[in-house]
C-alpha cells in the first residue's frame, strides 16, 4: 500500500517527506541533501516547492583578463602581493573548476567561455592557456577600434579598461543565448559558486516572473553605510538585494537588450563610480548578492571593494595554486 501511495504522489507531482526516517521516498534522497531538480523545481525545507518556470538554457561566461596590471588606478598591492599572473591563474583555474562542477550536477547545461584578453604577454598567455581545453576561445582586445569611441583618458590603463568591458559587453550582446557572465580575473572563486547562481537564478526569477541581476561577491562595501535591504532564499544560501555592483555579474540577454544605452555609457569615460550607469539600472532591476560569498575579490585588504567577511582566504588561495 505504501508503495502504491509513493507512486500515486510522484505521479500527481507531490513529494513525500518522511520526518521520522529523514527521507524523502518520493525523491530517494534524505532530507540533508540538495532536494532541488534543475529546470524543474526548487525545494527549499522547511518553504516546500518552487516550480521553476523560469528554464535555464545556456551559460555565457565572458571573462576579463589582464595578467600585468596589478590593480586599476592605484599603486596598492592585493593580498598575498603576488605578481599579477598569479592572481588571473587561480582565477581561471578555480572558474573551471567551477564549471566542472555544475555541468556534473547540471548535465543537459550548455555552457560557453571566452577570454577578452588586454595584451598579455606570450609567457603569462601560454601559463593560461595549459589551464584550459581547445573550446575555451581567447580573443585579443581590439584597442583601435575603440580609440574614437571611448573619451580619451588620463592613462592607457583606464582607457585598457574601459575598451575591454566595452569589448565584453558586446560580444555578450551578440552571441549571448541566456545568462551571460561577465567575470574579471581577479576573483577566486568557490568550486559551488556557478550551480549555486544558476540554481538561485532559476528559483528566484520564477518567483518574480522576471529576469534578474546577480553578483557572486559579498563586499565589504555592503556593510558601510547601514542600508535596508531584502532577504531572500537561494538554492543552498541567503542572498539579499543591492543596489551597487562591480563589473563582475551575471545577468541576461534579455535585459542587456533592455538596458543596452546603460552599459554602453558606461563605458565611454571613467565614471565616479566606475559603474555609475550599471548601478542605475538597479533602480528598476532586481540585483541580489549571496550571504556567504561564493566568489572572492582579490584586492588590497584595505579595499571596501574587496575581501568578503567570513571566508578563508589563504585557503581558498592554496587551493587554487598551479604549480608550473
Amino acid at each position: 500500500m505504501k508503495k502504491i501511495f509513493i507512486k500515486l504522489a510522484k505521479l500527481l507531482g507531490f513529494e513525500i517527506i518522511d520526518q521520522n526516517k529523514f527521507f524523502s521516498p518520493t525523491l530517494n534522497k534524505e532530507l540533508n541533501e540538495n532536494l532541488s531538480e534543475f529546470n524543474n523545481k526548487s525545494i527549499i525545507l522547511p518553504l516546500g516547492e518552487v516550480k521553476i518556470t523560469r528554464k535555464v538554457k545556456s551559460i555565457l561566461i565572458i571573462v576579463r583578463m589582464n595578467t600585468d596590471v596589478e590593480i586599476w588606478d592605484q599603486n596598492k598591492k592585493r593580498l598575498f602581493e603576488k605578481p599579477k599572473i598569479e592572481y588571473s591563474v587561480r582565477s581561471i583555474n578555480s572558474l573551471i573548476k567551477s564549471i566542472n562542477y555544475c555541468l556534473k550536477k547540471n548535465s543537459n547545461l550548455k555552457i560557453k567561455t571566452v577570454i577578452i584578453d588586454d595584451n598579455s604577454n606570450e609567457k603569462n598567455l601560454n601559463r593560461i592557456k595549459k589551464l584550459l581545453n581547445e573550446k575555451v576561445e581567447i580573443i585579443s582586445l581590439n584597442h583601435n577600434k575603440y580609440t574614437k569611441i571611448i573619451k580619451k583618458q588620463k592613462s592607457d590603463q583606464t582607457f585598457s579598461n574601459l575598451a575591454s568591458l566595452l569589448q565584453s559587453f558586446e560580444y555578450g550582446k551578440e552571441h549571448g543565448e541566456d545568462l551571460i557572465y561577465f567575470v574579471e580575473d581577479d576573483y577566486v572563486h568557490f568550486e559551488s559558486m556557478l550551480d549555486e547562481m544558476v540554481s538561485t537564478f532559476e528559483r528566484i526569477s520564477s518567483q518574480l516572473n522576471k529576469d534578474i541581476f546577480m553578483c557572486p561577491s559579498d563586499y565589504p562595501y555592503l556593510y558601510m553605510n547601514n542600508q535596508k535591504t531584502n532577504i531572500l532564499i537561494g538554492n543552498r544560501r541567503h542572498w539579499r538585494t543591492i543596489d551597487k555592483t562591480l563589473c563582475t555579474f551575471l545577468t541576461t540577454k534579455t535585459l542587456i537588450h533592455k538596458y543596452w544605452q546603460n552599459f554602453y555609457d558606461n563605458c565611454m569615460d571613467r565614471h565616479n563610480p566606475f559603474e555609475k550607469y550599471l548601478n542605475k539600472i538597479y533602480q528598476d532591476e532586481f540585483c541580489i548578492s549571496p550571504l556567504k560569498s561564493l566568489s572572492l575579490h582579490l584586492t588590497n585588504i584595505n579595499s571596501s571593494y574587496g575581501l568578503s567577511p567570513f571566508i578563508d582566504y589563504k585557503k581558498l588561495w592554496d587551493e587554487n595554486e598551479i604549480n608550473h
